[in-house]
């Protein structure tokens, strides 16, 4: 039968200062206030039911946050709708209609109420930073490739969704096509590769229309460019802002244990895709023991390195041997040749939001929306996009039970944070200029957490609770701590 979850959440959020610390507000689904409040949190819904063919599933949720946000004085309820889905799961087929939360990887303490230990969840665009949206998805589960005998399998999904923010180009499309493999090495080694790909299309702004036709769809998805009425950077790109990004994982199980080790690749253009980033990405190395009742049940390490996007030019101009073989009609390619640096992740020209919704980037927290560090930023307003795609971090984090029965995750992030290309946050751009020739100077930044769970004070009833610290030059100086009351059904 399709087993029932209920799961009831009030908690308060105190912070010593100005805005909640980053690790009180990030991947925690835009769900919590900006500044010193409250959240309460109602889920409910079933699972599929393995033993029938055809399954089906169905899960709501609604939260609400007091608090107040960045230039007003008055406190404010925010009422947020959180999920609202259902799906059918016939064999390795599957639909999920509706909103619904993306499923995020790298849990610790055997439990998901803790969030991931990583700081994008194991998928650098989709990292559960930002509140969900509304779409469907079709999904195919990993599925053998024939001759194979089992050890290759393939397995996607075939997504779209729509915005419902106040942003740039309102009312803009998400499409999303998903594909990657399972190859079974040996017993114990398993390799898993991702290519996720995403397209911001469509939406208006004034008298700036970017329009949504079957013609243009069918452009977003094939990654083509525009026909002739499409905007000039569509017909010399592609149609949209497309980005995404490409997964290689390697996990080995152990006796008793196991082991990841990943390599996120983002990608904003065709050079991205080609990997002239490299070696641009999020690293991350997992330790976790089958046995979620130690006082230490899992180890992660990250490091994230977003400096190079492709280099510090986008083109060159053209030698006279060159225009020898090109067209003198084709005004863009005739007079320049482009390199494809620059890449800017999360940030785009006309989608001049980016990858962000409500106010929150969607993906990598890292990248801090625009606004953050001078103190302007609020969910409230229309966000520009990123102001921070170019960082070096190291991401600690460890998880386990405390007496062996309490859940706890620790986790502590120092990252060197340069701003963009265009817009450093301190001293000279490196844009234009040979890699390497100029000492670039970052805002440097620590953020911890320790959050955990106590159960079994009263039967269904757990106390949860968390400590925050900013320490540095981007974020404020600042404290924080959370207490809150669980019940699950």
């Amino acid at each position: 039968m399709n087993e029932f979850f209920l799961t009831l959440l009030l908690m308060g959020a105190l912070s010593s200062g100005g805005p909640l610390p980053f690790w009180m507000t990030a991947n925690q689904f835009g769900l919590m206030p900006e500044s010193s409040g409250a959240v309460a949190l109602a889920r409910m819904g079933t699972e599929y039911d393995p033993s029938k063919t055809v399954q089906w599933r169905w899960g709501a949720s609604l939260a609400a946050n007091y608090g107040v946000a960045v230039g007003e004085r008055s406190r404010t309820i925010a009422v947020i709708p959180d999920e609202l889905y259902a799906s059918l799961k016939w064999n390795v087929l599957s639909l999920d209609l509706g909103m619904r939360r993306f499923d995020l990887d790298y849990y610790g303490a055997g439990t998901r109420t803790l969030g991931s230990m990583s700081t994008t969840g194991g998928h650098l665009i989709w990292s559960g930073n930002a509140r969900s949206l509304p779409g469907y998805s079709a999904n195919l589960d990993p599925i053998a490739i024939p001759l194979t005998k089992g050890r290759v399998k393939f397995f996607g999904s075939f997504a779209d969704y729509l915005t419902t923010d106040n942003r740039y180009l309102k009312g803009a499309l998400i499409h999303r096509t998903k594909m990657g493999l399972d190859i079974k090495i040996t017993e114990r080694l398993v390799f898993h590769g991702v290519f996720d790909h995403y397209a911001l299309w469509g939406g208006k702004r004034d008298t700036l229309t970017m329009p949504v036709t079957l013609g243009n769809y069918f452009r977003v998805i094939t990654a083509r460019k525009a026909s002739s009425g499409g905007t000039k950077s569509d017909q010399v790109n592609v149609i949209g802002d497309q980005r995404g990004a490409e997964t290689f994982r390697l996990n080995w199980r152990g006796n008793g244990w196991k082991i990841s080790v990943q390599h996120d690749i983002p990608y904003d253009d065709g050079s991205g895709m080609g990997f002239q980033n490299f070696p641009d990405g999020v690293n991350t190395i997992w330790f976790g023991f089958d046995d979620k009742d130690k006082w230490v049940t899992d180890i992660l390490y990250e490091y994230q390195y977003t400096m190079f996007q492709s280099g510090t030019r986008h083109d060159r101009p053209t030698t006279d041997e060159e225009k020898q073989h090109l067209d003198p009609s084709d005004v863009v390619h005739y007079n320049k040749h482009i390199i494809g640096g620059g890449d800017n992740y999360f940030n785009n020209g006309a989608y001049r939001s980016g990858w962000t919704y409500y106010g929150h980037t969607i993906g990598n927290p890292l990248f801090f929306p625009a606004g953050t560090h001078s103190g302007s930023w609020t969910s409230l307003d229309t966000v520009l996009g990123v102001e921070n795609n170019r960082l070096k971090a190291h991401h600690f984090s460890i998880a386990g039970k405390l007496f062996r029965k309490a859940p706890y995750k620790f986790m502590l992030t120092y990252s060197h944070n340069y701003g963009t290309y265009a817009k450093p946050y301190k001293g000279e751009s490196q844009w234009g200029k040979d890699w390497g020739t100029v000492k670039e100077t970052p805002l440097n930044q620590l953020s911890g957490a320790f959050v955990g769970e106590v159960p079994g004070l009263v039967k269904n009833f757990a106390l949860t609770y968390g400590l925050f610290v900013d320490k540095g030059q981007l974020l404020p100086d600042n404290f924080g701590a959370t207490l809150g009351i669980r019940y699950t059904l």
